[in-house]
């Protein structure tokens, strides 16, 4: 039998990881991209992030450049439609935070009136103005740096940040100046575990960390790498906790086994008739 870890079963809201924070409890976000994951997840997380990943994991995309707002929308409604009590967050798409301020909080202001609790997005010191702005019309946002994965050409690739120190410091610069411009958490991918225990040590606000090390205030995984669901290359920073892809299509192939050798369905898992009317049935003849 199957053992749920849940610490609590209030609502989860920003405040509250705010409170977390202070209280040195750790804070556990994952992805979920549809109804199915919302309801495996929310009983187990404090936190559902609808990530921009979903352009990877699910729709089979390189990167996360190609998705819209109206995919994530998508996505984002089929995962509030569960009502979970984890707090739900929404990533910011390619392009809709990037065209000036009134189209930002417009963007963000639907995914909030679509049933997302906050947004995330991705950026340093030159998203300020439009944190301050989204911040300003009660939306709350969360920042995200390091390997900003909408960056990945200027990056040029998945690479891991801020190793040297001009690079370091830069990002504890941004990651004060995030949380000065109302941000009320950061996500911080894919850099060394000293830099995220540093960056945690000076912010007020909690800090999800994915391929960040152990010190940020708590963790963030794709839904699909901790349960196994992807084949192939696997980031250095997942772990994962089931071999999902084989015990599914092992699930299958024995389901495809047997409707092949016409063991299923069987009797208990069809629908019959009446003797009278099997029998009448039998003896019905089409019209000459």
């Amino acid at each position: 039998m199957s053992h749920i870890s849940q610490t609590s079963t209030e609502q989860v809201t920003v405040p509250t990881l705010g409170r977390w924070k202070r209280e040195g409890r750790r804070i556990v976000m994952v992805t979920a991209y549809d109804a199915a994951m919302a309801r495996i997840a929310d009983p187990v997380v404090d936190v559902i992030l609808v990530g921009d990943s979903v352009a990877n994991v699910c729709l089979g995309f390189d990167n996360t450049l190609p998705v819209s707002m109206a995919m994530m929308e998508h996505h984002l409604e089929a995962v509030v439609r569960t009502r979970p009590r984890a707090l739900v967050i929404v990533d910011m798409p390619f392009l809709s935070y990037h065209l000036g301020v009134a189209e930002t909080v417009r963007n963000a202001g639907g995914f909030l009136q679509r049933g997302a609790a906050a947004v995330k997005l991705e950026g340093g010191a030159n998203r300020v103005e439009i944190i301050r702005a989204v911040v300003g019309a009660e939306i709350p946002v969360m920042g995200h740096l390091g390997l900003t994965p909408q960056s990945v050409n200027v990056m040029g690739g998945f690479k891991v940040q801020g190793r040297s120190r001009d690079d370091a410091t830069r990002l504890l610069d941004d990651a004060l100046r995030l949380q000065d411009a109302g941000c009320f958490a950061l996500l911080l991918e894919g850099i060394p575990a000293e830099l995220a225990a540093r960056a945690t040590e000076l912010l007020t606000i909690p800090t999800i960390g994915i391929g960040a090390g152990v010190g940020c205030s708590g963790q963030v995984l794709v839904f699909h790498d901790v349960l196994g669901l992807i084949q192939g290359h696997r980031a250095k920073f997942v772990r994962s906790y089931a071999n999902g892809f084989d015990v599914l299509q092992g699930a299958l192939s024995n389901w495809a086994a047997d409707v092949r050798s016409g063991t299923f369905p069987a009797a208990e898992e069809s629908y019959g008739l009446s003797e009278a009317v099997a029998d009448s049935i039998a003896k019905w003849e089409p019209a000459k």
